[in-house]
């Protein structure tokens, strides 16, 4: 019989696959949530960009795409190495979990600083509203700088949002280096690499959604 007392079984389970099954499940459940939640300002988005078209077109335009492109390869790269991590961690390949999880939080760390650094950018462009805007830059025909400013807020809103979930990421991969170097994992339990791996990838992809939504819509004409 296994020993309980020696293993991360948690008592209230019938088995450790039947734990892994279950935590597996609640972060399926949390992760439903959190697509309420980006759902919900994504719709938002959406009924007041098919409004204010011009005014949402020209202020994305306005963005730096270059470091969004990047930002993308970054996290696609993350996403790549956090899987790769989680399938040592089927393996009980120790070594190479941890080395696969610090080169995610890296990652990670290097998409906020462009963040970060795009920000600031934003921010001397004068694209911040209530710190650093002026309304005499949105003078074309159907730009008004007030519908501007709406996109700016969802702008900041969805990207910021973002980035508080990516650090939360950030900081459960570094528990999850950590602990693999304590050898809490190996080849039969290795539920939280696995589970927070979903976590991961799930940021990922809203930023694949950003992308298009905020960078994209006022460049068309850049590729015609």
């Amino acid at each position: 019989m296994t020993n309980k007392t020696a293993s991360p079984w948690w008592h209230h389970f019938d088995s450790l696959e039947h734990q892994q099954e279950t935590t597996t499940f609640g972060m399926w459940v949390f992760l439903a949530t959190e697509v309420l939640i980006f759902g919900a300002i994504f719709t938002g988005y959406t009924v007041y960009r098919s409004t204010y078209t011009p005014s949402f077109e020209a202020a994305s335009d306005r963005l730096n795409l270059l470091i969004g492109a990047v930002n993308t390869v970054v996290l696609l790269t993350s996403s790549l190495t956090m899987a790769l991590a989680v399938h040592a961690a089927k393996l009980g390949q120790t070594r190479k979990v941890f080395f696969r999880l610090v080169l995610t939080a890296v990652l990670g760390l290097v998409f906020l600083g462009l963040k970060a650094l795009e920000y600031y950018g934003d921010y001397r462009d004068e694209l911040v509203p209530g710190l650093a805007f002026d309304p005499a830059q949105w003078t074309a025909p159907k730009v008004h700088a007030g519908q501007v400013q709406l996109f700016l807020v969802f702008y900041y809103c969805l990207t910021g949002l973002h980035a508080v979930h990516l650090t939360i990421g950030i900081i459960i991969v570094a528990i999850l280096a950590w602990m693999t170097r304590r050898a809490a994992f190996n080849s039969r339990y290795y539920a939280p690499v696995e589970i927070w791996g979903l976590y991961w990838h799930f940021v990922d992809l809203i930023w694949i959604f950003l992308l298009p939504l905020l960078y994209l819509i006022g460049t068309r004409d850049r590729w015609l």
